[in-house]
């Protein structure tokens, strides 16, 4: 039963924009499911739903993985916009950003998930990456270089 009922879940978030537990519980019951707050909100923390800003302003109920494409493209947004250059030496690669986002870019480059990519320093408006070898350097500022001019 509770494996259905979550699957029913991931459909109706799908397919609706549910604001709240409670509209959730709603659309479940309209399903033939007899459910307590308390089952919804354990559904929702064991299905890891989040929820996200609808253009609108209001937010809905998505599925992690959902989130994580919505913020993926923020995230690519993120590097275009404030991306001034790169340089490398040896493992080390050197970003500049606009002054003041460094620091965004430094997250939006750990939440791309670059494997290559040991960890970053960000300050002001320059990044720090360590990079696991030279070779990789070159790699990483090729897809970098790809991001920035697919704007």
């Amino acid at each position: 039963m509770k494996t259905k009922r979550q699957a029913k879940i991931l459909e109706l978030i799908r397919k609706n924009e549910i604001e709240t537990q409670e509209e959730l519980s709603a659309y479940l019951e309209k399903e033939g499911y007899q459910v307590t707050q308390a089952t919804v909100s354990r559904d929702i923390r064991e299905l890891k739903l989040t929820k996200v800003a609808m253009s609108n302003g209001r937010q809905k109920y998505a599925a992690l993985s959902e989130a994580q494409e919505d913020l993926s493209e923020k995230y690519v947004r993120v590097f275009r916009d404030a991306f001034v250059s790169m340089d490398m030496a040896q493992n080390i690669l050197v970003i500049k950003t606009v002054a003041g986002m460094a620091m965004a870019v430094a997250a939006a480059l750990d939440a791309m998930h670059l494997h290559e990519i040991v960890g970053c320093i960000a300050g002001d408006d320059t990044i720090m990456c360590a990079i696991r070898s030279v070779d990789d350097t070159v790699a990483v500022m090729g897809r970098l270089r790809r991001i920035v001019e697919e704007s």
